[in-house]
């Protein structure tokens, strides 16, 4: 049966948006920390995002590492229906100076186990939400290095630091950006009424910045398959018109 370029056009077409869409989609499944940043010095609540990957596997624990050479006082989560969680301690070889006490261990691990009834299926997510204080002053990053187990063994370890100026790791560990406090005498529309950073601006500088990575990647992949098709009929123009002058 003879292949019309009408056809081979359209399976050319199918097979690059097939081949977009596979490249954008492991961007959005990462187990990231939401919102992916927090002031320095401060208290903060926090959201660990966990998808599940699988097609056929559901998630059934997380294991979170706190980062010990920036250890926290305070780590406190929020009870989820259906998940255990378990949060370790591990001693500190510098102890922690926090309303006048030393505090000589701190929450090293959290792990949340879920029951028969709260898996994460395929194509859901759940998350994990834990409070943080006070958060360093003299880094500007904490990395969280997780481990996602699914009920048919596997296991994924979100491990992978990322480096400047080299591609994403296939695994990152999840990662909260710390931002330097305003300076003192900033602006009163910066603060809130007992002094700390308002929530609402947080959340709203977040998902306009979600928002925007969103819409660029979406953007970007659209661009990309429309420059496929419009290189497509592009070629098959050509051809039609060549045929026509060999008439």
């Amino acid at each position: 049966m003879r292949i019309t370029p009408a056809r081979r056009i359209a399976g050319v077409t199918v097979a690059a948006t097939t081949a977009v869409i596979a490249l954008a989609v492991p961007a959005f499944a990462h187990v990231t920390v939401q919102p992916g940043s927090a002031q320095q010095g401060g208290y903060t609540a926090v959201a660990f995002r966990v998808p599940d990957e699988s097609d056929t596997a559901s998630t059934v624990k997380l294991e979170v590492n706190l980062p010990m050479d920036q250890p926290m006082a305070s780590v406190r989560v929020l009870p989820l229906p259906g998940w255990t969680a378990t949060l370790e301690k591990s001693k500190l070889d510098k102890p922690l100076k926090t309303h006048g006490q030393d505090i000589t261990e701190a929450v090293s691990k959290i792990t949340w186990t879920a029951d028969a009834s709260a898996k994460i299926a395929p194509g859901q997510f759940q998350e994990f939400k834990v409070s943080l204080g006070a958060l360093p002053a003299d880094t500007d990053k904490l990395t969280f290095k997780a481990l996602q187990t699914y009920d048919n063994g596997d296991v994924v370890r979100w491990i992978d630091e990322a480096k400047d100026g080299q591609p994403e790791p296939a695994h990152p560990a999840p990662t909260l950006n710390l931002t330097k406090a305003p300076a003192a005498g900033a602006g009163d529309h910066a603060m809130g009424a007992s002094g700390t950073a308002a929530p609402q601006d947080d959340k709203a500088s977040t998902a306009s910045a979600e928002s925007s990575d969103s819409t660029a990647r979406t953007l970007g992949v659209v661009g990309i398959v429309v420059g496929v098709i419009g290189a497509a009929l592009g070629v098959a123009g050509l051809r039609r018109k060549s045929s026509g002058s060999a008439s």
